[in-house]
């Protein structure tokens, strides 16, 4: 777990995320038959939380037996998980594989709460309506930042903002008013004032009953 440089030292000598790491070791060693892990890369730096969640994974199929882990980071659950389980205050919301829960959400809650940053949520109306929507109640769509594409036939929008990250960037779009989030490739970013349009790759498409928030299935 990447402690073995700090074995000669006294516990009060050890960072928070030294502690948490030999924490780690210590159950790991006890080879029990359930593991019950909370938060426990929450005090590592962002380097070595990506190392220890690559590492927690190749321990788990190892080590085998079973594994409860609890976080509030999106990626850290996706990565490791064989089977995720969202929670809201207490309830249960979504039980499913890392790839039910992020492409095919059961509610508005889940949508938004996985992935980073999260989907784009806005009512079906106006040119941000599809053709073949079902009639009669009121309904959101939804789709990720990165099933939207710039260009093509889609809505006209206004960049208001845009978010470099490496190798990609977050453009930040106002169509009719309704912000939503782009993810485009670093090289293809707008500026801010460019006047755009935003178009949904085919079949990524969500869609949330407004009132509830409950998936809608639709064709």
């Amino acid at each position: 777990v990447g402690c073995a440089h700090v074995l000669e030292r006294r516990p009060h000598e050890l960072s928070g995320g030294e502690r948490q790491r030999v924490a780690l070791a210590r159950a790991l060693v006890r080879e029990p038959e359930v593991f019950l892990f909370d938060e426990p890369l929450s005090n590592l730096d962002a380097k070595l939380r990506v190392q220890m969640r690559a590492e927690l994974k190749r321990l788990h199929e190892r080590v085998g037996g079973t594994t409860l882990h609890v976080t509030h980071d999106q990626v850290e659950a996706l990565v490791p998980g064989d089977r995720i389980a969202v929670l809201r205050e207490g309830e249960l919301q979504q039980v499913g594989t890392p790839d039910e829960i992020w492409s095919r959400p059961s509610n508005r809650f889940v949508a938004r709460f996985v992935g980073t940053p999260g989907m784009n949520l806005v009512a079906a109306g106006g040119s941000l309506r599809p053709a073949g929507l079902p009639d009669g109640r009121a309904l959101e769509l939804g789709v990720r930042p990165e099933h939207l594409r710039l260009g093509g036939d889609g809505a006209a929008g206004r960049v208001t903002l845009v978010e470099p990250v490496g190798s990609e960037a977050y453009a930040h779009v106002d169509v009719e008013g309704t912000p939503l989030v782009v993810r485009v490739a670093a090289e293809e970013r707008p500026a801010v004032g460019d006047v755009v349009r935003v178009a949904v790759v085919p079949g990524r498409l969500h869609l949330f009953d407004a009132a509830t928030g409950e998936r809608v299935e639709w064709t």
